[in-house]
């Protein structure tokens, strides 16, 4: 690809990187302009602003051409930059880890909602099941000062981001990683489990977008060929490590809800409010609760 930055002043970079990513078919394409330029100059939006009539330095003019070339070839913005904002945390990505999304978020409201009802005399201990960047777990000991808790990954790689997360967060003291299938490794008992497991029917992982089939792990998408053999798997290990009255929240699918909500009664569990649904009404956010003997 040609470089039509050099020689451009910032705002001209900007605008001719928009045209470029328009023409790719990009969506976002202005969005997704501001913020890889602002990543290649190293300048938040204020800098870009106060600085739109600099002319590129042809160092910068190099690595927004680098970006570029990257995002057009259908690179998700948040891969090339390495980080990603989830719950207001900025999170560290490695190749073994998922994008955060803004759906996931659902989990974390539902699991503070869940937390908040809580009668305990002790802080609450959380299990987060195939933890990958750490953002579920991260988000809920942001929000609850007194809480610590624990993820669970089989990638070893995707345990090291979790844990410079929890690093750079300042949360690394109440925060533990685990390789392990599922809860294998876990003894228990947790006050809540949350989970955001692979729920793609094998058959349907072609068909997603380039930005999610190319670049986000297949192990953290493949739910098997139904896409519940991740829910098969991880409920009844959850429900063996609930505390009493404990909860186990899970991302969903599309349509999943239902079918979760009947392994979660298989596994003993009662499923006691209706799912939460994101903000494209998708139920999203299953819960479950483990009942006193």
């Amino acid at each position: 690809m040609s470089d039509p930055f050099t020689g451009q002043s910032i705002e001209g970079a900007r605008r001719a990187l928009s045209v470029q990513l328009r023409s790719a078919g990009l969506d976002d394409a202005e969005l997704d302009a501001r913020i890889l330029i602002g990543a290649a100059l190293g300048l938040d939006l204020t800098g870009l602003i106060a600085q739109a009539a600099r002319p590129l330095t042809a160092a910068e003019a190099s690595r927004l051409a680098q970006h570029a070339q990257r995002r057009i070839a259908g690179e998700p913005v948040a891969r090339i930059l390495g980080t990603r904002e989830f719950w207001g945390l900025p999170l560290r990505l490695s190749e073994a880890t998922l994008v955060p999304r803004p759906d996931t978020e659902t989990v974390v409201e539902l699991a503070l909602e869940v937390l908040r009802e809580r009668q305990a005399s002790h802080p609450p201990r959380i299990a987060d099941i195939g933890t990958g960047s750490g953002a579920i777990l991260l988000a809920l000991l942001h929000e609850i000062p007194d809480a610590s808790g624990v993820g669970t990954d089989l990638s070893q790689t995707a345990l090291r981001t979790a844990r410079d997360n929890a690093v750079a967060l300042g949360l690394a003291d109440r925060a533990g990683f685990i390789a392990c299938s599922y809860a294998a490794a876990l003894g228990g008992p947790f006050d809540l489990i949350v989970s955001n497991p692979p729920y793609i029917p094998s058959a349907e992982i072609p068909k997603l977008s380039v930005e999610v089939r190319e670049h986000d792990p297949h192990l953290a998408l493949d739910g098997g060929n139904d896409g519940y053999d991740a829910y098969r798997a991880l409920i009844p290990q959850a429900s063996e490590r609930l505390a009493p009255g404990g909860a186990l929240i899970v991302e969903a699918g599309q349509g999943q809800a239902e079918n979760i909500e009947t392994l979660m009664r298989g596994a003993a569990l009662s499923v006691d409010r209706s799912p939460k649904a994101d903000l494209a009404g998708i139920p999203r956010a299953v819960s479950a609760r483990k009942m006193p003997p």
